[in-house]
């Protein structure tokens, strides 16, 4: 099938790693332009120096402030001329029991998750706009579907990315723009490895192809969603779990 990627101008944030860097070698193999972006640039030129392009632009920006993703998309587009697809990756989760959390860190992980991906949208839509149409893809969770006791801030994060999401379609359906929320469910990533090695027996038993997923598996799904052949969806979430909503154990819990 073609997916009429080919040429098209892919950002993803918080690239450098994990499912980002993933993603944008997907998106690579498939004829794209990618531009990524992280707060440390030595990361950030290993990310490069591993995807072995030269069709990857980087640059050094922290999600959090407006004005420096602002820059970022003005020079993405200086470098590409155009940006079709943007991917809110970037994300951060902390496990502690919310009584525990100083107001400074509830504030921060809310914004490395929302704030970051409001930052994203607002950035990357005058752009599309003015070239006729692109596709925002905002990074969710399963901690928006199904809630822990332990991660709570991240589960309030994510659940309003998915809402979110579905707002901007209703807001950017005119100008030809498709928005959607991705779903994850345990992606063995180094986020999660703290996770998967404290409670990897409980997780697996949730999920019926009894095997996590990778970053590979996520990005060839960003890739069909960022597609053409995806050019009828918009404003919904998408799960890339393992099947995990098929069985659900009401009594794990990440305390």
């Amino acid at each position: 099938m073609e997916l009429g990627l080919n040429g098209k101008v892919v950002v993803v944030t918080g690239g450098a790693t994990g499912i980002g860097l993933e993603t944008a070698r997907a998106f690579l193999q498939e004829g794209c332009k990618v531009a990524i972006c992280g707060r440390r640039m030595e990361k950030l030129q290993k990310a490069k120096e591993f995807l072995g392009s030269e069709r990857v632009f980087v640059y050094q920006a922290d999600m959090t402030d407006l004005e420096q993703v602002e820059t970022f998309a003005a020079a993405v587009a200086k470098e590409y001329g155009s940006i079709d697809v943007w991917i809110n990756n970037a994300g951060a989760m902390w496990i502690k029991p919310l009584l525990e959390m100083s107001s400074e860190e509830f504030r921060r992980e809310i914004d490395l998750n929302l704030t970051t991906v409001f930052h994203g949208a607002k950035a990357a839509y005058p752009y599309m706009k003015a070239q006729g149409g692109g596709v925002i893809l905002n990074a969710s969770s399963f901690a928006a579907l199904d809630p822990n006791a332990g991660r709570a801030t991240y589960s309030a994060a994510k659940a309003a990315v998915k809402n979110l999401s579905a707002s901007m379609a209703a807001e950017f359906a005119a100008a030809n723009i498709r928005v959607l929320a991705y779903v994850p469910g345990m992606i063995a990533t180094e986020i999660a490895a703290e996770s998967i090695e404290k409670y990897g027996d409980a997780l697996l038993a949730d999920i019926p192809c009894r095997r996590f997923g990778t970053p590979e598996d996520l990005g060839k799904v960003l890739v069909f969603l960022a597609s053409d052949a995806a050019g009828y969806m918009n404003g919904c979430h998408v799960e890339i779990s393992g099947g995990k909503r098929c069985v659900q154990n009401p009594q794990f819990s990440y305390q």
